[in-house]
């Protein structure tokens, strides 16, 4: 029997479909303190579900959200929250654990 394996890449994109994966991944990424790292982690998230379908789920422009989740790309607010919310994702805010 041939074994076949599957990319890093390609099963990262298979997790990241699940809501749930998504959502950690994405927590993971802004742990981290870097927008280029919760930028990157968002792009991934949305390359998993289809940037196309994601792009006409949140009414955006397929070109403004590779660029809104390039390196140099600074979202806003309100774009952001809309893309969240077409991968079925929201931005909370949680209590920084104190001594």
């Amino acid at each position: 029997m041939k074994k076949t394996s599957v990319s890093y890449e390609e099963g990262l994109k298979a997790d990241l479909a699940a809501p749930k994966e998504a959502a950690a991944y994405l927590n993971a990424a802004l742990e981290d303190g870097s927008q280029d790292v919760f930028l990157m982690a968002l792009r991934d998230v949305a390359e998993a579900r289809g940037i196309a379908r994601v792009a006409k789920e949140a009414e955006l422009n397929r070109e403004n959200i590779y660029r809104m989740l390039s390196k140099k790309g600074n979202p806003a607010f309100s774009s952001l929250a809309t893309l969240l919310e077409s991968l079925g994702l929201k931005l909370a805010v949680a209590v920084k654990r104190v001594a």
